[in-house]
Order: structure tokens, then sequence, then C-alpha cells
């Protein structure tokens, strides 16, 4: 880097400073970026958390437990090293990253960074992050602290809730408008904790007891929104597990997203995706709804009274009417009954005049269909009878032509029309045919078949 003119260094510099300069920003900026990528490039094995893949690069940060590296890898390498196959690196996994110090030196616009350039990574293994996590999930399970708070009673419709979640954090917000979409009208009760960092699980546990202790408040929520590993490691704290495990009233755990699992999530009594889950969760139904449907059903039950007592004003004047149609009604029937009696005779011979019309009509059907099938049958049987006949007729003098005509055919084929020709077949002494000269040589002796007879021969070799 160049030194400053001595002008500039006299009329900016600090008076009696014994530092050299001052420098133009951009200009240490730069030579800062060439002396860090002028270092030695290494490999650096750490735990892979915080991964943010953005457009043109993949952000992570590598970890152990004395220190941590802000790391970033250019999309084309990332894609080169998930191309490779295997595991797809992950938050939790024990890597090895090759690269080297890298430094952006901003702009007027924009802010400066520092990053490890990682030009090659490789997984050695799980970390000891989820393996830590892992041992005290399957330690809290086997002291049985997955269970108490699930075993507690939720009220359908609480009074009071108490939310923990950051101040400023949009949860809280979220919490508010789902419980405002319930309708539900009770009284939250809010214990602002921080959500994030190494003091976030001794204020929760603060927060819970102060919660536990107001004896109105019927359900706890405890909400964040989503983040890495490293951001939501506060909710894996023993002390908060095992505090939210043996608490008396019922935990909501929303930490994260949907991929988000914490051990606050295996204790609690219901573990939600996202705040606003948490909030219908506590609140089991649509308030709202339910008072709507409630003022209808006491229409109706009022609407019922009222019909009742209608129905009640109304009855002395229904049974004089149901007197009145009953003496009708008898008075009918009699009426019809007198007549019926005086004339059961004429009724009869009325009913048998009717049946023997319906039993003429039926015999003159019967012999209808008779006559006609008949006449049906008679017409099948002469075409059948005639088509017989053409067909006999057919047989005797297409048979025998057919019949000369194969029998010509035959003998045309017949070998011994071309013995008689004139033509001999050569046959060996077993009688199978000679088709060639060398199978006649080979055969030695033979047999010449002419159309009258078999004459023996031998083959002369010479």
């Amino acid at each position: 880097m160049a030194r400053p003119s001595p002008s500039a260094s006299s009329t900016l510099a600090i008076p009696e400073s014994p530092l050299a300069g001052p420098f133009p920003v951009g200009e240490y900026s730069s030579a800062l970026r060439s002396k860090l990528r002028s270092f030695a490039r290494v490999q650096i094995v750490g735990e892979l958390v915080n991964l943010r893949p953005s457009r043109t690069r993949v952000y992570f940060e590598l970890r152990d437990a004395s220190g941590a590296l802000p790391c970033a890898a250019w999309r084309d390498d990332w894609e080169r090293i998930l191309a490779r196959g295997g595991e797809a690196p992950c938050e939790g996994m024990q890597v090895v990253v090759a690269g080297g110090c890298d430094y952006y030196a901003g702009s007027a616009t924009s802010s400066p960074g520092f990053s490890f350039s990682v030009s090659d990574l490789r997984i050695a293994g799980a970390g000891d992050l989820l393996a830590r996590i892992d041992r005290l999930r399957k330690q809290l399970d086997a002291e049985g602290l997955c269970e108490p708070q699930k075993l507690l009673a939720r009220p359908l419709v609480p009074r009071s809730i108490g939310v923990i979640t950051g101040e400023q954090g949009k949860a809280r917000d979220d919490v508010l408008a789902a419980l405002g979409r319930r309708g539900w009208a009770g009284r939250i009760v809010w214990g602002f904790a921080p959500v994030q960092d190494r003091h976030a699980a001794p204020a929760i546990v603060r927060a819970l007891g102060d919660l536990a202790g107001f004896a109105q408040v019927d359900v706890v929520i405890v909400a964040r929104g989503g983040g890495s590993l490293a951001d939501l490691l506060c909710f894996c704290d023993e002390t908060l597990c095992r505090t939210v495990a043996l608490l008396g009233v019922p935990v909501i755990a929303s930490v994260g997203h949907h991929t988000d699992r914490t051990l606050l999530d295996d204790v609690a009594a219901v573990s939600c995706s996202t705040p606003t889950h948490a909030a219908e969760a506590a609140v089991g139904i649509d308030c709202g709804r339910a008072r709507g449907d409630l003022a209808e059903a006491a229409r109706r039950l009022r609407d019922h009274s009222g019909r009742a007592m209608r129905a009640r004003a109304e009855l002395p004047r229904a049974a004089t009417r149901l007197r009145e149609n009953s003496r009708r009604a008898v008075l009918t029937r009699a009426r019809l009954l007198a007549t019926l009696s005086r004339a059961p005779s004429a009724h009869l011979e009325r009913q048998r005049t009717r049946l023997h019309q319906q039993l003429r009509e039926i015999r003159a059907g019967s012999h209808r269909r008779i006559d006609g099938e008949h006449a049906v049958t008679t017409r099948r049987a002469l075409v059948l009878e005639r088509k017989a006949d053409a067909s006999l007729l057919d047989c005797r003098e297409r048979r025998p032509r057919e019949l000369a005509q194969l029998a010509l055919a035959l003998a045309a084929h017949d070998p011994q029309r071309t013995l008689e020709r004139g033509y001999a077949l050569i046959e060996s002494p077993d009688g199978t045919a000679l088709t060639s000269a060398a199978a006649a040589r080979e055969a030695e002796r033979l047999r010449v078949r002419f159309a009258d007879g078999v004459v023996p021969a031998q083959v002369d070799q010479r």
C-alpha cells in the first residue's frame, strides 16, 4: 500500500499520533483483501450451522467449542460438491472444508464482510451439537418427562392465555391475528423474553414460572419464528425442558417451521409448526362461529316456544274440528254400508259379467296366438325343406366333379407315371432314393427301378 503524500498527511492526520496515514478507506480495504487472499489455503474442520443458500452463493458458519468462522461457497462449487453424490451437507454435520480467506471491500452503498471462501467440502460425520441433543432427548424420554404435559387437560375455550415470545418478533403479531380470527375475547398475559442467544433459556424459564404462578392462566404458548439450528438451540436447554415437563399448566410449543424439531417440542403438551397454529390449538373452536351458532339455536328455541304456545291456544278449536270431522266420517261410512247392504246381488252380478267377459277375451287371444305360431312354424318348415332339397341336389352334382378333379391331380403327381415315360429311379440296397452321383459312388451297390421292375447294379469306380 502506497504511503500518503506529506501534504495530505499533515492536513488530515491526528496530531501527535505515531501511526502512519491516514489512508483512503477504499485503498486500505483493497490492500487488506489482497493481504488476506495471500494467506495459505488450508483445510478446516468444524460443525456446519446457519446454512443460508442464495442465488449466487451459499453462506454458512463453522463452529466448535472455541470459535466460529463465517464461510461462503460460490453456487457452482456448491453444485459440484452436491453432484459427487452421497449425503447432502446439512446443519449440525461435522464437515471438512478447503479454501482460503476472502474479504469483500464493500462500497458507499454496501457493507464490507469477511468470509472463508470454500472451494471444496467433505462430510466428516454428525456434529457434537446434534449428538448432545440426541443424548438429552433419549435421557428425557427414559425419565418419562415427555408424557406429563400431554396428560394435562386443556380447556376448549381458555379464559386467559399466557404467551412467551420476543417483544418485537413477528410471532407476537401472528398469535394476535390468529386469536382475532378465532373471535376469542379472553385475556392475554404476555411474558416477553429473548428467544435467541445464551440468555434466552433462563429468561424463558423465569417467564414460565411467573405465568404458572398466575392462577388464572389456563394455557401457555411459547412461540418463535424459524431459524437455523444455532438460533433454536436455546429451546433444547435441559433446564427449560425439565421445567416445562413438570409444569402444571399445559404448554404449547411453536418454535421454528415445519422441518424444525427441538427438545421443547418433545416435552410440551402440543407441538405446533407455526405461532398461528399454536393460537388455534390453544382455542379449540371458532368462538365467533360458536356464538353465531348459539344465537341461532336460541332463536330456533324461541320460535319453537312461540309455535308451542300458539298450538296450545289452538287446541280447543282443533278438538272441535276433530269432533266434526269424525262425525262426518261416521255418517259417510254408514251411508256406504247401507248402500252396499241393499244391493249385494247386483254387485255380484256385475262382477260375474266382468269376469265372463275377461275369460272370453283370454280364450280368443289364446286361439289367435296358437294359430299365428302354427302358421309361422309351417312357413319355417317349408323354407327349411326347400333349403335341404337344394343342398342335397348341390352335393349330388358338385361332389363327383370335385372327386374327379382330385383324381386327375393325384395321377399327375404319381411317380409311377414318370417311370412309365422312360425314366428310372436309383435306390440304395435298403430302398432309399439316391439323388446325387456322390451318393451313388459311396453306396457302390445300387437298385435301378423301372416302371415294370427293379434291376440290381454295381458302381464301377474306374
